[in-house]
């Protein structure tokens, strides 16, 4: 009996990467047991994470890119989606799903993290006609505010947080550093997260948190010294709080390559529709990190070379230590 082996073979690193994400969270391929099975949840989720990656509208994103590329065999698709159907699929998957599926793409070992908050524009208008006209009252153009806690050596997004309201940079970080589960890790913050609360929140969820002081007791000694005792420990930079700057990184590389604006309108579908980018773009991370690790091997020759005795030196040899009387002249003849 012959056995055949099939060996797993991906059509790029990508969808590798999505067959590996959809394994892992345990998700069935239908959420009902009766009815209309069409569509599984790795199709569903392949789909949206494609369509956040295209920049583009639900109607382009089917008559352009999905009716014209591949993905419809790889993904085994027995039919397009309309665009109501895609719509209800992002319905489908709520923050709670949305966050478990970003807890998979963690990466092993976090050392060092950083945290910082930054505006996506929410509502897409020209601003060629704002400067057009000129001085005629416009209303306020409203934007979201996220905030994204990374992994420095990696640049992936451990967590995230966004609102479309204003809200202090610190009663945001507290939600995140509640929700974190990785435990003995530096934390590091610019000075909008400097409180002594903060501080004693983080500690207690396993982050060693460093923020520069911003303001001090005027009360208190010569020495100036701010109220806390976490707060007083932040009064010396370590070595390390350069690479606070990542995080930074992290904010243009998602603002140039991903969200040029939101697109959705309602608050909580521009929350899920952020959380699909924090999706793709961990899954890109991940490609980008593994890429870097492909070792190269080297073949490396060595020559040996030997000394090789002719015959005239050998003859040369014997007939030396034969004159000498080592060798008799029999024993000469046969060497």
């Amino acid at each position: 009996m012959i056995q055949q082996i099939v060996l797993p073979k991906y059509n790029n690193k990508l969808e590798e990467q999505l067959i590996n994400l959809f394994h892992e969270s345990d998700l069935p391929l239908h959420f009902n047991k009766t009815g209309n099975k069409e569509f599984t949840n790795y199709q569903r989720i392949s789909i949206i994470i494609l369509l956040r990656r295209s920049k583009k509208s639900i109607r382009q994103f089917i008559d352009e890119d999905l009716s014209e590329s591949k993905w419809i065999s790889w993904l085994g698709l027995k039919k397009i989606p309309r665009k109501s159907t895609l719509h209800d699929w992002l319905k489908m998957f709520n923050m709670n799903l949305i966050r478990k599926i970003c807890e998979l793409l963690l990466p092993n070992k976090v050392e060092l993290t950083s945290i910082d908050s930054t505006g996506f524009d929410s509502w897409q208008r020209s601003r060629h006609y704002e400067k057009r006209v000129g001085e005629v009252h416009l209303p306020h153009m409203p934007y979201a505010k996220a905030d994204l806690f990374i992994d420095v050596k990696t640049q992936q997004i451990l967590d995230f947080n966004l609102i479309t309201y204003r809200k202090h940079d610190v009663s945001i970080a507290e939600q995140i550093f509640k929700r974190n589960t990785i435990k003995n890790i530096r934390g590091l913050g610019d000075g909008a997260y400097d409180s002594e609360h903060l501080h004693e929140i983080a500690r207690a969820h396993g982050i060693n948190l460093y923020a520069p002081v911003r303001k001090t007791n005027r009360r208190s000694s010569k020495k100036k010294r701010p109220k806390g005792k976490y707060r007083r420990e932040c009064i010396e930079k370590p070595d390390y709080y350069g690479m606070r700057w990542m995080s930074e990184t992290v904010n243009s590389v998602l603002k140039r390559t991903q969200i040029n604006s939101l697109q959705s309108k309602k608050c909580f579908m521009k929350q899920r529709e952020f959380g699909w980018h924090v999706v793709l773009y961990n899954v890109k991370r991940i490609i980008k990190n593994s890429n870097k690790k492909e070792t190269q091997t080297f073949f490396c020759l060595i020559v040996i070379l030997c000394p090789i005795r002719t015959e005239q030196k050998k003859q040369n040899f014997l007939k030396q230590h034969s004159e000498k009387g080592l060798f008799s002249p029999l024993e000469v003849f046969t060497k």
